[in-house]
């Protein structure tokens, strides 16, 4: 395994910006399990309990990038700012060096973690650091262009005459209830047409037809190594399982996803929602909870029941769960853009970007940066594009029937 160099920097005002491989045994990781918990925007998939068993699958090469009051391996550490991060020279071919957000398959959400009571300073340090540390330019993955996090970054680069370019603009569903008092709340699903209620309506009746359904929520931790077991055994028998890109045929995800929904369930921060019948699962939707926010991650069916949209049918009940719950204020669908499923039921859109940052002392290169980056974008458009019209035909096909249960 590839070591990395333990490096650190003080920055004018004393903070320490320091780079560590991910490592579960690693002194700080109390800390920047802290610091998750009063973060300026919560991004699940830093927080530690999901970042470390993620690391098997997804981490190779990935550091934390951590801003704190003293060096991490000092006890009494406050962190201040966690921003998993990989370093890059050959993303564009040439010698340019690229400290990225880290993304994979499991984490689309890029987002630092930054202290709520210091965000400013947290990301002045984190950024002037990761600029001795690593280099000039930074590439923020997956990150909001409109709230908390958007604003303060627009402000840093304002008062500092910093450039920035954004790529891959996108939107996908989200739900947001913050502003909904209890009557807003109740009619949240108001805006599904007659046609789609009488559509689930009829499809729940076909379901019931071939033997009751019941629905169910697992939390309780006992419960959930089952649960997870359960699911990842009903994806594997699904269209995934035939293409080969289930978890079930990754050991190193089955690890992920076992170690993240035991951690975070150990906080009550998971829960796994199903359809049964008979002792048999015929679909399910796990999510994860961070401070009121809610992941919903992944979500499969049984493919011998299909045609009765029971997928849909789960994300149906899902929502209305969370209508119910005020403990949950918003929730963030982790669907790619455009997906039927999730746009169904959740009105609102979550608008994300990759957003290449030039850091404070300038960087005579970024231009050429930027021409490379929108080069390489253009192309990755074009290939995606290609890819999503083949998967569209069979996702959006999946999607559509189980949302009208047509299929």
């Amino acid at each position: 395994m590839r070591r990395h160099k333990i490096r650190s920097v003080v920055t004018p005002d004393g903070l320490v910006v320091a780079l560590r491989p991910l490592d579960a045994n690693a002194p700080w990781v109390e800390a920047w399990r802290d610091l998750s918990r009063r973060a300026l925007v919560d991004n699940l998939f830093y927080d530690p309990d999901f970042a470390l068993p993620a690391a098997g699958a997804f981490g190779q090469g990935v550091q934390v990038a951590m801003v704190g009051d003293r060096a991490p391996e000092e006890p009494g550490l406050h962190l201040l700012g966690a921003w998993p991060i990989r370093t890059t020279r050959l993303r564009w071919g040439v010698p340019l060096i690229l400290a990225m957000g880290w993304m994979h398959d499991f984490g689309i959400f890029g987002a630092p973690l930054l202290d709520a009571a210091e965000p400013a300073r947290a990301l002045d340090g984190l950024f002037s650091g990761l600029r001795r540390l690593v280099g000039p330019r930074l590439m923020l993955t997956h990150v909001p262009t409109r709230g908390p996090f958007a604003d303060l970054l627009s402000g840093w680069l304002d008062r500092n005459r910093l450039r920035h370019a954004r790529f891959w603009a996108h939107e996908r569903a989200f739900l947001d209830l913050a502003a909904h008092d209890f009557a807003a709340r109740a009619a949240y699903l108001d805006h599904i047409s007659s046609r789609k209620r009488r559509k689930l309506r009829q499809a729940w009746d076909r379901l019931n037809a071939e033997g009751a359904v019941t629905t169910e929520t697992i939390r309780d931790p006992a419960d959930l190594p089952a649960a997870i077991d359960d699911y990842i055994a009903l994806e594997a028998g699904g269209w995934k399982g035939r293409r080969g890109t289930a978890i079930a045929d990754d050991p190193a995800q089955v690890a992920m996803m076992r170690g993240a929904v035991l951690g975070l369930g150990a906080r009550g921060a998971v829960r796994i929602d199903r359809l049964r019948r008979d002792g048999r699962t015929l679909a399910a939707v796990i999510s994860f909870i961070t401070r009121g926010q809610l992941w919903s991650l992944k979500i499969s069916y049984d493919a011998a029941a299909a045609k009765h949209s029971p997928g849909a049918l789960a994300f149906h009940r899902l929502t209305q769960a969370i209508v119910a719950d005020t403990a949950i204020t918003r929730a963030d669908s982790c669907a790619p853009p455009n997906y039927t499923l999730p746009e169904t039921f959740w009105t609102e859109r979550l608008a994300l970007a990759h957003i290449l940052v030039e850091t404070k002392g300038g960087d005579p290169l970024f231009p050429l940066a930027v021409r490379l980056e929108r080069i390489r974008a253009a192309a990755n458009v074009r290939l995606k594009a290609w890819r999503q019209r083949l998967r569209a035909r069979r996702d959006n096909g999946a999607a559509a029937a189980e949302t009208t249960g047509d299929a």
